[in-house]
């Protein structure tokens, strides 16, 4: 590890959560009307009455912040990105006692932060059996307790080269990913901007736009033309177009007007609404606390860079040159790739059409779980990780023994 590191402890200043408060008890909602609790129409009005209630009188930040802190070792550093100058970054950093550990880098997405990586923590670094990890978590810049970036055009290879620099900074001049939402394109471009130093690639969100093709990939497109849909991967076809037709209402504002929704998420009710609505659509039935919904989204609340500046990736990857981010959806060569399938994510492509993503050494389709598959299912996803590198990428882990 360099000297550039920085231990760091959540501490939301007393003033930060006084107006929370503060705008809380003067906060409105609107009128109720037949269909207010009707999950068809967006959040439910009676559910985001009890919980800004609840975040206003009973919810206890600083129980949370000192959790937190208690079970994520957590660290900031300087990361100098081309065209953009210096940022400061924060990050979760656990390393394992264990000799053959792989260094592997977490990557969250919207609207996820680092806080995603606590549950599965110990189990990848803490086993006393099968293949352990150290683990990297950024908050990435506009995320979390990482700085704000100030100008435009910071997209995904902005984002690739921070979390890559962090790596290196730690020492770690070869690792493995693992990324969903985001960072499924974050560690995409990783592979394909540094794949000397990505030995490998984890996700579990798998975004493929067409089937496979004749020119590119045969084999797969005589099994896609001639194989019948599973039952499963039907139902994959089903939560796909569900998402497409009634779900990414949110994508197609925060990809066109990132600032007029930014001005919403002030408002701490709003920013309630708008992330709370997405842990329920997007998980599989999960029990989500009271607590937990109010930690996940005070992160947002309490946030280096403000609410508003998360919402910015959408826009700037819409913006950017596609031929360069596109590159993150097609074939990315020489990195090893790992695919597991939660149906109640969002983006479900047939089999056929998610091997044509890479060199595919482990696939693992699962019966349950959604999109936070981290904080959902956790030990199904370090499992994954375990079977991948104890098998299908054997010669990976063998470089770190």
């Amino acid at each position: 590890m360099t000297s550039n590191m920085t231990p760091f402890k959540i501490a939301v200043p007393d003033a930060a959560i006084k107006r929370l408060k503060d705008k809380l008890a003067v906060s409105d909602l609107p009128d109720e009307v037949d269909f207010s609790n009707d999950w068809a129409y967006g959040a439910p009005r009676d559910d985001v009455q009890r919980l800004a209630k609840y975040w206003k009188d009973g919810f206890d930040w600083r129980a949370q912040e000192a959790r937190l802190n208690a079970e994520l070792p957590q660290f900031k550093t300087t990361v100098n990105v081309e065209g953009f100058g210096s940022l400061c970054v924060h990050f979760v950093h656990k390393t394992s006692p264990r000799p053959g550990s792989i260094p592997l880098l977490f990557c969250h997405g919207w609207p996820g932060h680092f806080m995603e990586v606590a549950k599965i923590l110990p189990l990848l670094t803490d086993a006393a059996e099968g293949q352990s990890f150290h683990v990297v978590a950024p908050s990435l810049p506009n995320f979390g307790f990482s700085d704000a970036v100030k100008q435009r055009g910071f997209s995904i290879p902005q984002y690739a080269e921070v979390c890559h620099k962090v790596m290196l900074a730690l020492g770690y001049n070869k690792y493995v990913t693992q990324g969903g939402d985001w960072g499924f394109i974050i560690t995409r471009m990783i592979g394909i901007r540094y794949p000397t130093h990505c030995l490998a690639s984890h996700i579990n969100y798998i975004r493929v736009r067409s089937p496979p093709t004749f020119t590119k990939t045969p084999l797969l497109f005589i099994k896609h033309m001639l194989l019948p849909y599973t039952s499963y991967e039907k139902e994959f076809c089903r939560r796909s177009e569900w998402f497409q037709t009634e779900g990414r209402g949110y994508n197609v504002e925060q990809s066109t007007r990132p600032s007029t929704i930014g001005i919403a998420l002030a408002d701490p009710v709003a920013l309630l609404a708008w992330i709370y609505e997405k842990l329920h659509d997007w998980t599989d039935s999960y029990p989500w606390t009271d607590d937990e919904i109010l930690t996940w989204v005070s992160i947002y609340q309490f946030s280096t860079a403000g609410a508003a500046a998360s919402v910015r990736i959408y826009y700037e990857s819409t913006h950017a040159e596609l031929e360069e981010t596109g590159k993150g959806t097609g074939y990315v060569p020489n990195v090893p790739l790992g695919l597991s399938y939660f149906p109640k994510d969002l983006s479900l492509p047939p089999l056929t059409w998610g091997r044509t993503l890479g060199p595919v050494v482990f696939e693992k389709v699962h019966a349950d779980g959604g999109h936070f598959a981290a904080h959902e299912r956790p030990e199904a996803l370090v499992k994954d990780l375990r079977e991948m590198y104890e098998q299908g990428a054997k010669h990976v882990a063998r470089q770190f023994t």
